[in-house]
């Protein structure tokens, strides 16, 4: 009996000294198993660079029936077509517009001329024969794929404009001609040039 009950004593010292594992260590185990069986979220996708503008002035700048030409920026074209007519306005097949303040009178016209190179027909379009009279030479220049046709002018439609150029040319399917009144000989061919510099079509 005496050696059960020592048998019995070293049994339970013996069971205490056994090492136990903690609770918080089973704990941080199940965590850990529990993040590592989560699924990982995939890389982001490498982002394209999308392309950046590029700055474009738009003052003194007209746009509209496919077409843009450029104007001093004190000025404003409007429609002559609708004006005279809400019925007609200007369209891409053919159009009329204008623009002026105290110093220049500018207008531009165009049609539809499938087939055409030559553009001197449309000045006589843009030239009233009983105000506008050619002078000196016609300068014929070829700027950006397109036949310009150039003469300077003089207008007696207000005594404060006398002179003026006027321009034709041919862009896509569509003879473009514009004619400006000045005040003095030399600014026609710079408002013309200034004009024409910004002008592009749809072809």
């Amino acid at each position: 009996m005496r050696y059960r009950l020592l048998y019995l004593i070293i049994f339970i010292v013996t069971a205490c000294s056994f090492p136990r594992a903690k609770p918080n260590a089973e704990i941080q185990q199940a965590v850990a198993a529990t993040l590592a069986a989560m699924p990982t979220a995939p890389a982001p996708p490498i982002s394209s660079p999308f392309p950046s503008p590029t700055p474009f002035n738009l003052a003194g700048l007209f746009c509209e029936y496919q077409f843009c030409v450029g104007h001093p920026i004190d000025m404003a074209f409007y429609d002559v077509s609708a004006q005279q007519n809400l019925g007609t306005p200007s369209s891409y097949t053919q159009g009329l517009i204008a623009a002026f303040n105290a110093s220049l009178f500018i207008q531009m016209v165009w049609q539809l001329a499938p087939g055409a190179a030559d553009p001197q027909f449309m000045l006589d379009l843009i030239l009233d024969p009983g105000l506008d009279t050619r002078v000196g030479t016609l300068e014929v220049k070829l700027v950006r794929d397109m036949n310009i046709v150039y003469t300077p002018i003089t207008s007696t439609a207000t005594p404060l404009l006398p002179f003026g150029g006027a321009a034709a040319w041919i862009c896509g399917d569509r003879a473009f001609a514009w004619k400006v009144y000045t005040p003095d000989e030399q600014s026609a061919p710079t408002v013309f040039e200034n004009s024409f510099n910004r002008f592009i079509c749809t072809r």
